[in-house]
């Protein structure tokens, strides 16, 4: 970055670091004593969505690299539109494999990457619930490298649960790297895997 940047008040992005994915298992440890959340088994890795030859053909490839292991609910992972207009490619895995979970997550994300579809990827997901039923994803922002929680509130609306998103933020900070920008905690209604 060059001074003409600094002057005219432009950043560099943050450069994506997938491995970062890996701590969410020892932060899931960190969860579940302070708020009492669990693994769901799901997750999703959400991108714009890509149409063609070349993505069909990475689709083909994550499904061989993940279809070899046979330790999961469901198809290795599917994909999904949601209402919005993007792409979900979503894993099931049993609630107690979430290092699995993280894999297939960062698996998933490697390969969109190193096909040369890393500028649509937006976030990943790994979901979470209570012994009330209430729902929370744990969400990785793929171009900023931070996470933030997401606790939609139950009934179908439209609303969140911002003070279970606050305390999972404070119980998580010394675990994963939080989007300290509020305005970047964006809802994800409807979205696949949580």
């Amino acid at each position: 970055m060059g001074l003409l940047d600094i002057l005219l008040g432009r950043t560099k992005p943050v450069a994506a670091d997938l491995d970062r994915l890996f701590a969410l298992p020892s932060a899931a440890v960190t969860l579940e004593a302070a708020a009492g959340f669990t693994p769901t088994g799901q997750g999703a890795v959400c991108f714009a969505t890509a149409e063609g030859a070349a993505f069909e053909q990475t689709h083909r490839e994550v499904r061989a690299l993940l279809d070899a292991d046979t330790d999961r609910e469901g198809p290795p992972v599917e994909l999904r539109q949601d209402d919005y207009g993007y792409s979900w490619l979503v894993s099931h895995r049993a609630p107690g494999l979430l290092p699995e979970l993280v894999n297939d997550l960062h698996a998933v994300n490697s390969q969109l990457e190193v096909n040369g579809f890393g500028p649509q990827l937006l976030c990943s997901l790994a979901g979470f619930r209570d012994r009330s039923g209430r729902r929370l994803a744990l969400v990785y922002l793929y171009k900023r490298g931070t996470f933030y929680p997401f606790a939609p509130l139950p009934g179908g609306t439209e609303r969140r649960d911002n003070a279970l998103e606050l305390q999972v933020r404070a119980a998580l900070a010394d675990d994963l790297r939080i989007e300290q920008d509020l305005g970047r905690w964006f809802p994800l209604w409807g979205a696949p895997g949580l």
